[in-house]
C-alpha cells in the first residue's frame, strides 16, 4: 500500500466528520471574529461610551480623509458603524444588514484609506460575504425571531 491510497481513506474519514459540523457553528465564530475586530477598532475612537475622543477627529482630518464625505461626518459614521454593526453580527439580529454594512466600511478603508492592507482586507470580507450569503445561522436571534430563515 502506498502512502497515497493510505491517506485517501483517512481523509474521507476526517471529512465526514467535519460534515457532521452544524452550518451554524463557522457562522457563529465567523459573527463573533469579525465583529470583535471592528467593535475594537471602535472602541478606540471613543472615551466612555460613545464620546468621539479628539484623537479620532484629527484622524478623519488627516490620515482617514475621504472625497466627497467631510471628516466631522465620516467619524461619527465610522464610529457608530463599529459599535452598531458588530453587536448586531455578536446578537446575530439583521446578521446580514450589519455583514453588509462592515462589508462597505472594509470596501471604503480598502480603497480611499489603506489600499496596502488588502490581506487584511480579503480576510475581513472572507468572514462577512458567508454572513451576508448564509445569514447568521439557527444560532441567531434571526433564526429565533423568524426574521431570518436559517440555511439547513
Amino acid at each position: 500500500m502506498t502512502s497515497t491510497t493510505s491517506v485517501i481513506p483517512l481523509y474521507g474519514r476526517a471529512t465526514a466528520l467535519l460534515n457532521r459540523v452544524p452550518i451554524d457553528l463557522p457562522l457563529l465564530i465567523a459573527r463573533l471574529g469579525v465583529g470583535a475586530v471592528f467593535f475594537m477598532s471602535g472602541r478606540t475612537k471613543v472615551s466612555g461610551i460613545l464620546t468621539i475622543t479628539d484623537s479620532a477627529r484629527e484622524l478623519f482630518r488627516t490620515d482617514y480623509k475621504l472625497p466627497l464625505v467631510p471628516p466631522e461626518i465620516a467619524v461619527h459614521a465610522a464610529t457608530y458603524s463599529e459599535h452598531l454593526f458588530p453587536i448586531l453580527l455578536a446578537l446575530g439580529l439583521f446578521t446580514r444588514v450589519g455583514a453588509l454594512g462592515l462589508l462597505g466600511m472594509t470596501t471604503v478603508i480598502e480603497v480611499f484609506v489603506y489600499p496596502d492592507a488588502w490581506p487584511t482586507h480579503l480576510s475581513w470580507a472572507g468572514l462577512l460575504v458567508p454572513l451576508i450569503v448564509l445569514g447568521g445561522g439557527r444560532w441567531s436571534l434571526d433564526a429565533v425571531l423568524g426574521i431570518d430563515r436559517p440555511v439547513t
